[in-house]
């Protein structure tokens, strides 16, 4: 058995901390790592801490398209969860996530120290996320295929 390269690892933690989600229209996880690779923190998609989950109580956004009604969903994506979650995000050098993110999170990740954005899946808006994370050339945007 081959030894797991640190990328697989900390995906298959963003996997993991997706199935914590409780957004009824997708299961997201992300894991932001610093530059040396230690778990800095975690998150997942669904309503705010407190709200009711819409596994159980779906939102007004529930029934849309992917990458639709994003103003009318209740979930707080698990970029935002992560960031949330992590106590210094100066530290912060790469994140994980299982979703390529939308173009709102790319938007707040800019104002962190990521430099690295790592993903398995795409997601409708992942072209134009892409391209707004990729005007600085210091930061780099990456699919995996784990």
């Amino acid at each position: 058995m081959s030894r797991p390269t640190v990328h697989q690892i900390a995906m298959t933690m963003a996997e993991v901390c997706a199935c914590r989600a409780t957004c009824s229209r997708r299961a997201v996880g992300a894991v932001i790592t610093s530059e040396a690779n230690q778990v800095l923190g975690t998150g997942y998609n669904g309503p705010a801490r407190g709200q009711p989950h819409c596994t159980d109580f779906p939102c007004a956004g529930s029934d849309c398209a992917s990458g639709q009604g994003l103003d009318v969903c209740e979930a707080v994506h698990a970029e935002q969860n992560a960031i949330v979650n992590t106590s210094d995000m100066s530290k912060a050098h790469n994140i994980y996530v299982t979703t390529a993110p939308c173009v709102s999170c790319t938007k707040l990740l800019l104002n962190t120290h990521i430099k690295n954005i790592y993903y398995v899946h795409d997601y409708p808006q992942s072209i134009h996320s892409q391209a707004l994370w990729s005007s600085d050339r210091s930061r780099s945007w990456r699919r995996l295929v784990i």
